[in-house]
């Protein structure tokens, strides 16, 4: 059968985007960097530039045979195998290429860690590995695309093998050990949902990109776009030149990084821009040093200058900064140029009180001189719609600021009992994958991986003395079998349907509704689930943010969110309705709360029935179909008439009045609900 061989696109053909490439090339040069992060929007070449990283990567000598490739000049970093064949002096060495091999966000802890074969090893008492994706990428690159989408557990999976450099399997009392040293490369749409913190920190290095904004630079790249499509191997043989010379470069910097030394001012200099920069831990400071001994390596220099350290703190420190949810990305440019200057006027002071030893004074406080008097900020006005007391025209459009936000219990539905697949830390699930608790077992209806090995020894324990044993201790088959059934926590979606009508400005309503918002959209972020926004005014329901794993997003929508016109409230729940159900559609584990905030004064409705009617129709198919929900009553004024109270009674929903807001109940709603079950109608 003939092979389709395709001609990958040139590293060095690729448009703009020196940062990311910059960053990619030093972690070829030295793989204990750690890896890098690429996070930006869709089309800006992070895929290709990984893939054509490939034809870059040199070769490296392995032992012949060997399927996890192993060094044979590190007898400390060998497979088992190829331990034995040193000993017994028959270890052969061949050369090959370093390899980037892929990971796909589908993919099982499996076919990421290998597997152990229970069952072999139970009827022989041998030890059988097959080897995953880990082994394949052993001394090479691994890449993972949208590595945001992969599950926690896989991305903790691999941060520790990257970590360690060895990979251990367990299963059952069985455990098998490979070399697993491989340059981790992520790549990512923030719009799709953040990594934790936690596993941002354990990437070397970190690259925010963006699309070109310059029209000829643009035009550059189409034209180079368009000529590789025309013919792919002829464009490849026009880089050539500059592939081998980059190439070149790459070697060379390998072979002067073990001569680069670093100076004792330069890793006070890293130190004190980690301090500045408010880092957490000390990961930062001595990937920075690496990071810029091996900037200085493909510089071709063998010392280490302030510049290598100002462009390592540049890709080391972009994600370890202390953020809260929600904050803004201030441009921290100034602070690092603030923190080099400091670290500069140190070593003037130092050389200063060098020459001049007399003035102990200065020798003691060395930053004193260079000190200024605090300036009392200026007390900025908040931005809070305080500062107007009138109610606004209900036929105008007034951005309310979002109100202030506060700490909720925790989100915790009741155990599904479906078996659903996903991520995060809100409801209970069983689960088919390794990943979970353990709390019962069950007879498998296939092949499994996932033995339950003390339910198999106890279905098999009463048929040994009828069972022959030819000398073994104990005698299992196959209908002994048993496997393990795990539950696991994952996230929900919460769509939040907002009114956001004239009469939503009255005494502050919004401002408290939008602070509600956040208050959830801070614990959605913690429990990573989905959120959906919908906001209805005028004679229409728009869905400002479909259900997305970007919180931050979310929030900058409510932010930007008008208020004003009429209030077409069951356009809002119907299209609530046909949200979650599109959502259920394309993935059916998603389990959705619906959360309806609004005063309940309806007037104006899709078909011509009485308002209240109307919603009273859409809001009874929502409970029929076993759609959750909480409904946010907004109506603060002497006179209450009770429609949201009525409609939460529609639909089934818990209710809670404005004043419910900072407490616990709107919480409480949502997890006191009854399971999320929608087996029967959406399955």
């Amino acid at each position: 059968m003939k092979t389709h061989k395709v001609t990958v696109y040139p590293f060095t053909a690729i448009v703009g985007q020196k940062r990311m490439k910059k960053a990619l090339i030093l972690n070829i040069i030295n793989p204990k960097i750690g890896g890098v992060l690429i996070r930006g929007e869709k089309g800006t070449a992070k895929s290709t530039a990984v893939r054509a990283l490939a034809n870059l990567l040199p070769e490296i000598e392995v032992v012949e045979g060997c399927k996890f490739r192993c060094s044979p000049h590190d007898v400390h970093a060998m497979c088992e195998e190829c331990l034995k064949k040193v000993k017994s002096g028959i270890l052969s060495i061949s050369s090959d290429k370093m390899k980037v091999v892929d990971l796909p966000v589908s993919a099982t802890e499996d076919r990421v860690v290998g597997t152990l074969d229970i069952e072999h090893a139970i009827k022989k008492g041998e030890k059988r590995f097959e080897p995953g994706v880990l082994a394949m990428a052993h001394r090479g690159i691994l890449y993972v695309d949208e590595i945001n989408l992969l599950d926690d557990h896989l991305v903790d999976v691999l941060l520790d093998s990257a970590a360690m450099g060895v990979n251990t399997v367990e299963r059952e009392g069985i455990s098998f050990s490979h070399p697993a040293d491989f340059v981790l490369v992520g790549t990512m749409n923030p719009e799709e949902g953040e990594l934790r913190p936690q596993l941002l920190d354990r990437f070397g290095l970190c690259v925010d990109i963006k699309g070109i904004s310059d029209v000829s630079r643009r035009v550059e790249l189409i034209k180079y776009r368009l000529s590789y499509e025309a013919d792919p191997e002829a464009f490849a043989a026009s880089w050539q030149a500059a592939e081998t010379e980059l190439s070149s470069q790459i070697l060379n910097a390998k072979e002067l990084l073990s001569e680069v030394r670093i100076s004792d001012s330069m890793l006070e200099l890293i130190s004190q821009i980690c301090v500045d920069m408010g880092v957490d831990g000390h990961r930062a400071d001595i990937t920075m040093m690496k990071t810029s001994i091996t900037l200085a390596a493909f510089n071709g220099r063998a010392e280490v200058l302030e510049e290598d350290v100002k462009e390592a703190a540049e890709l080391v420190l972009s994600h370890r900064m202390r953020r809260k949810p929600f904050d803004d990305h201030s441009d921290k440019q100034d602070k690092l140029d603030e923190s080099i200057e400091k670290h500069r006027e140190k070593q003037k002071d130092k050389e200063k009180n060098k020459q001049e030893p007399q003035k102990q004074e200065r020798k003691e406080n060395p930053e004193q001189p260079h000190e200024h008097p605090e300036k009392q900020p200026e007390k900025q006005p908040e931005n809070t719609p305080n500062q107007s007391e009138g109610q606004p025209d209900a036929s105008s459009e007034t951005v309310f600021a979002i109100g202030e936000s506060y700490q909720i219990k925790q989100l915790n539905p009741e155990f599904l009992r479906a078996n659903r697949k996903g991520s995060g830390r809100r409801s209970k699930t069983l689960t088919s994958s390794r990943q979970g608790r353990y709390i019962k077992s069950t007879i498998p209806h296939e092949k499994t991986t996932d033995l339950a090995f003390d339910a198999t020894l106890r279905a098999a324990a009463p048929y040994q003395l009828t069972r022959e044993k030819n000398g073994n201790s104990i005698i299992i088959h196959e209908s002994d079998f048993r496997k393990k059934v795990r539950e696991k926590k994952i996230g929900n979606l919460v769509l939040f349907v907002v009114d956001a009508s004239g009469s939503m400005g009255a005494r502050q309503r919004m401002v408290a509704s939008k602070g509600a918002v956040l208050s959830m959209l801070m614990d959605a972020y913690q429990k990573r689930d989905k959120v959906g926004l919908i906001a209805f005014k005028g004679d229409s329901a728009e869905l400002l943010l479909p259900p997305t794993s970007s919180i931050e997003l979310a929030q900058k929508y409510l932010q930007e969110m008008p208020t004003g016109g009429k209030t077409p409230l069951s356009k809002g729940l119907a299209k609530g309705y046909e949200v979650i159900k599109a959502e259920l559609r394309r993935d059916p584990d998603t389990c959705p709360f619906m959360v309806l905030i609004s005063d309940g004064r309806a007037n104006v409705s899709m078909n011509g029935e009485p308002p209240l009617q109307e919603i009273t129709t859409v809001a009874t198919r929502l409970r029929e179909e076993g759609i959750q929900s909480a409904v946010i009553d907004t109506e603060s004024s002497m006179i209450k008439f009770g429609l949201a109270q009525k409609i939460s009674t529609a639909l089934g929903a818990t209710y809670l009045t404005l004043e419910d807001l900072k407490a616990d109940s709107i919480v409480n709603a949502v997890r006191t609900s009854a399971p999320f079950d929608f087996n029967q109608e959406f399955r």
